[in-house]
């Protein structure tokens, strides 16, 4: 059996099918199976052996395999924009329609602790009731994956990231403040009058040696100087133990705003923020990923108010 002339459409589409096309289109962006497979969300043997297959079916060497990688051939090219043109098909298919076809497939979002478990979790209730057939993975930790990496499909960030193949910008503002426990009246009005360096009152806050991004780093933004004496990585736990009469610290007031163990203390005193959306350029067009910015787009927009009170 001849190979198949790949500048011959109907061909070619009679003897692949969509799946073989996604490993080919991911190693010819990404350049290896390593990098092809991160993209994918599998290992590199599944994606080795996807892309013989497709070789085999089309008797056809689509890829040279260099060391610093592989690159495609006189072959490789010309399938290339059927690959693509199959793509924009299949994402057609995929795309929830006006009447509310439904979305499927993994959504992996990272996004920083206190944000992530107090402000995206409460409400995400209202967007999986939208989409019951996705997948969704809210990494909300004390730090970051990389999108860059395809280590998730995006990420909401304390800054721009400055490098990689990301789209990028501003999801909000928001704004923190400095907060005493509500049933020390006695701290509260010593804060109010007193520097904390000499108030006597123990300042939590997180640990110098383990923050997990500069912009957390707002003490010295109360007070030049300002050090905490009872430390945790974890905005969730400086909270507890400020409710629960551990000391004042600064929390972000989406945080903290409401809870009746908390009172703000110094309201003239306020620390800007902002999160950053960021995720990779192959995936900006996926519907899910649409689908899931515009919720986020919509909950931001509606609680304004509570990111950036006053």
């Amino acid at each position: 059996m001849q190979g198949i002339d790949l500048q011959d459409c109907p061909a070619y589409l009679q003897v692949m099918d969509w799946d073989k096309l996604q490993y080919f289109l991911m190693v010819a962006r990404h350049g290896t199976l390593a990098r092809a497979g991160a993209a994918l969300h599998v290992d590199a043997t599944t994606v080795s052996r996807q892309i013989s297959a497709l070789e085999g079916a089309l008797q056809q060497t689509l890829f040279e395999r260099a060391p610093t990688g592989f690159v495609l051939t006189a072959a490789g090219r010309a399938l290339v924009p059927h690959a693509e043109a199959m793509a924009a098909a299949a994402a057609r298919i995929h795309k929830a329609d006006e009447s509310g076809a439904a979305l499927s497939g993994q959504l992996r979002v990272s996004v920083s602790e206190g944000f992530g478990n107090s402000f995206i979790a409460p409400r995400l209730g209202r967007f999986v009731a939208a989409h019951p057939e996705l997948e969704i993975d809210l990494v909300a930790s004390s730090g970051f994956l990389n999108p860059s990496r395809r280590e998730a499909d995006m990420a909401v960030l304390l800054a721009r990231p400055r490098k990689g193949p990301l789209i990028t910008r501003k999801l909000a503002d928001y704004s923190l403040g400095l907060y005493a426990p509500a049933d020390r009246p006695d701290w509260q009005a010593a804060v109010a009058a007193t520097p904390l360096s000499r108030a006597g009152i123990p300042v939590i806050g997180y640990i110098p040696d383990i923050l997990y991004a500069p912009e957390l780093d707002y003490l010295g933004e109360i007070e030049p100087g300002l050090r905490a004496t009872v430390r945790s990585s974890s905005i969730l736990a400086q909270r507890r133990m400020i409710a629960g009469g551990g000391g004042v610290g600064v929390l972000p007031c989406f945080l903290a705003s409401g809870d009746p163990a908390l009172v703000r203390v110094r309201p003239d005193q306020t620390i800007a923020r902002a999160f950053w959306l960021a995720l990779h350029r192959d995936v900006a067009r996926q519907p899910r990923i649409r689908a899931f910015i515009d919720w986020l787009d919509g909950e931001v927009r509606e609680s304004r108010g509570l990111l950036v009170p006053g």
